[in-house]
C-alpha cells in the first residue's frame, strides 16, 4: 500500500499573537502534523522563533512537530530542539561542514532526522546519508519567508529523490507554494507529505481551515499513480 499523504501546515503562517489557538485550531481542521520553520536570520533573511516558543505550545497538540531548521550552524541547538518536544528534526545540508554527525546526533537524541535541500542544490549531497535519514524535505522556494511561488524546475528533481530513496521507509516532503494548483503535482513527481502555510492558514477559522485542508488533500490524491 502507498503511503498516506500527510499535510504539514506551516505555523509560519499562522497569527502569533494566538500561536497556541492557531495550532489547536489547524489540529483539529484536520492537519497531520505541524510543521515548524525555524530562521536565524542567518542562514536565512528571516527571523522566526526558536525553542522556547516550540515548549510553550507543544502542549496544544500531540501532533507530530515536524522542526525544519533554517538555521547554521544547526548542530549546538539540536538538543535544546529536541527537549523543546520536536519529534522531527530537520537539518539543511548546506547549513553545515558534517551532515552525516548532525543527523547521528539528531538520532542520538531519540528524535527522527531529516535533511532539507534548497533549490539550487543538487539532489547528490543525499546520496551517501540516505540510511540516516527518516525524512527528505525537498524546498520548492528559496527559504526564508512564506508566501512564494512554487519553482517548476523543482519537480524533476523530486523524481530522482523518490528513485533515490527507492524502499527505504523515508517520506519525502516538499515545502514552499504547496497548495490546490500545485499539490497533484508534487505527489506525481514521489511526494508523501505536503508543507503548506498560507494556503492553509487563510481565512482564519476553523471551518476555513477544514476546507484549506480538505481541498489540498483531494487535489494531492488526485496525483497518486494509477
Amino acid at each position: 500500500m502507498p503511503e498516506p499523504i500527510m499535510i504539514a501546515p506551516s505555523i509560519l503562517s499562522a497569527d502569533f499573537a494566538r500561536l497556541g489557538d492557531e495550532i489547536e485550531t489547524v489540529d483539529a481542521a484536520g492537519a497531520d502534523w505541524i510543521h515548524c520553520d525555524v530562521m536565524d536570520g542567518h542562514f536565512v533573511p528571516n527571523i522566526s522563533f526558536g525553542p522556547d516558543v516550540i515548549r510553550a505550545v507543544r502542549p496544544r497538540t500531540r501532533k507530530i512537530f515536524d522542526v525544519h531548521l533554517m538555521i547554521a550552524p544547526a548542530d549546538p541547538y539540536l538538543e535544546a530542539f529536541a527537549k523543546a518536544g520536536a519529534d522531527i528534526i530537520t537539518v539543511h545540508a548546506e547549513a553545515g561542514p558534517h551532515l552525516d554527525r548532525s543527523l547521528q546526533a539528531i538520532r542520538g537524541f531519540g528524535k527522527k532526522a531529516g535533511v532539507t535541500i534548497c533549490p539550487a542544490t543538487s539532489e547528490q549531497v543525499l546520496a551517501h546519508v540516505l540510511d540516516r535519514v527518516d525524512l527528505i524535505l525537498v524546498m520548492t522556494v528559496n527559504p526564508g519567508f512564506g508566501g512564494q511561488s512554487f519553482i517548476e524546475a523543482q519537480l524533476e528533481k523530486i523524481r530522482r529523490i523518490r528513485a533515490m530513496i527507492g524502499d527505504r521507509p523515508i517520506r519525502l516532503e516538499v515545502d514552499g507554494g504547496v497548495n490546490i494548483d500545485t499539490a497533484a503535482r508534487v505527489v506525481a513527481a514521489g511526494a508523501d507529505t505536503l508543507v503548506a502555510g498560507s494556503a492553509v492558514f487563510r481565512g482564519g477559522t476553523l471551518d476555513a481551515y477544514r476546507s484549506n485542508i480538505s481541498s489540498i488533500r483531494a487535489a494531492a490524491e488526485t496525483g497518486r499513480p494509477g
